[in-house]
């Protein structure tokens, strides 16, 4: 893999070559030029970004996987040692879901709808008896 240029936040900030449309994504650069007229978000979000640090929001959406994995692709560089903010991504829609949580989900629901139905038959049994 090939070593990857490092950049400072000034540098993306006041990047103003036509062939490059950089931001920051926890603590990546990634150049998007060539992906402005494929964004199914449209590339005025992507121009709205350009030169900032774009991870809050791009957390927020809630990308898919695969929008994750072709980021990859765009990685150019990354942010100076000095001025990293070493957050990790929000754990968002996509990447919090899976079919384990499901799972108990259901479970957890079953059990109070049993545990109800538990306490409806010993009150109907308590009022008949007494």
């Amino acid at each position: 893999m090939a070593e990857m240029r490092v950049f400072t936040r000034s540098e993306i900030k006041k990047s103003d070559d036509k062939d490059e449309v950089l931001f920051i994504l926890h603590d990546k650069v990634y150049n998007v030029r060539s992906f402005l007229n494929e964004h199914p978000g449209g590339e005025e979000i992507l121009l709205e970004h350009k030169g900032i640090d774009a991870s809050e929001d791009f957390d927020d959406v809630g990308h898919s996987k695969d929008a994750m994995e072709l980021m990859k692709t765009y990685q150019v560089g990354v942010i100076a040692d000095s001025e990293r903010m070493n957050k990790l991504p929000k754990k968002g829609w996509i990447s919090g879901y899976s079919k384990e949580s499901e799972k108990n989900v259901q479970e957890s629901s079953l059990s109070f709808y049993l545990l109800m139905g538990g306490i409806a038959l010993a009150a109907v049994l308590f009022f008949y008896v007494y």
